[in-house]
């Protein structure tokens, strides 16, 4: 996760289009479906904690990890402008999801983003599943989503250019994909220009993300060595059954020990 340290200063920019709210209102709606008791939220992945920020509004006490320094510094400052009641209920701690052990548990974990997508080795996932079993109390729910690969297969990734501005910088964000069929992986290849409108100079960032699309029956596997019963998978934000158009497809399971 370490590739979003050079841009993490621009993060929430890039992104100032995700609709944030309505994602956190989808994941209140799948806890009050299946864990309607939930209290205590572990997010792995919290990134700048924006997700976090609003669940905590909604009443929950959320713990958010990330392997990114310079993202977290970001969720840290981002407190001060919260309600004191609402920023009382966020923690914030750098770690490793794949290593991480806290010493508790929690009612659910979500995982946002595409984070699990970026656990490209059997290897990182078994330890990524392992992490959100050790940290589930019996009966937790588990909700991620990822990039499911019967989408990536038949519509394939392409060139992207993104275009981005605040009242003091420009971002163009151009993605080539690189994909690997054999090994169910697509690296990203990003650069980013950022302009600085007062002076005019441009930094450029490049940066490469690994991506690992995955499938339900090796889903299923990992659950399953983890003692993870799966309760549903869907599109995310629509609960649609997935297909070969549904690129974003979201898991939820239940800790079934």
């Amino acid at each position: 996760m370490s590739v979003f340290a050079n841009y993490a200063r621009y993060y929430n920019l890039l992104y100032q289009d995700k609709d944030y709210a309505g994602e956190v209102q989808f994941i209140h709606k799948l806890l009050q479906n299946f864990a309607p008791d939930t209290q205590s939220i572990l997010e792995l992945g919290c990134g700048t904690g924006r997700h976090a920020a609003l669940l905590a509004e909604l009443g929950y006490e959320v713990y958010g990890v990330d392997f990114s320094a310079d993202m977290l510094e970001q969720a840290e400052k981002s407190l001060v402008n919260l309600d004191p009641a609402v920023a009382s209920k966020l923690k914030f701690a750098r770690a490793d999801m794949r290593t991480v052990r806290l010493d508790r548990q929690f009612d659910a974990i979500i995982s946002l983003f595409h984070v699990i997508s970026y656990q490209t080795t059997n290897q990182d996932l078994q330890a990524a599943f392992a992490t959100a079993k050790a940290h589930l109390k019996p009966g937790g729910v588990l909700i991620f989503d990822c990039w499911y690969g019967p989408a990536v297969l038949s519509d394939r990734p392409t060139v992207r250019v993104k275009r981005l501005e605040d009242e003091e910088i420009l971002v163009t964000r151009i993605a080539e994909p690189v994909m690997y069929p054999n090994n169910n992986l697509v690296d990203v290849k990003y650069q980013v220009f950022i302009k600085n409108k007062s002076n005019g100079t441009v930094e450029e960032l490049q940066e490469i993300h690994k991506m690992r699309y995955l499938f339900k029956p090796e889903i299923d596997v990992f659950l399953s060595q983890n003692q993870i019963e799966l309760l549903a998978f869907k599109e995310w934000l629509t609960d649609k059954d997935p297909g070969f158009e549904t690129w974003g497809v979201y898991f939820i399971g239940k800790s079934i020990s």
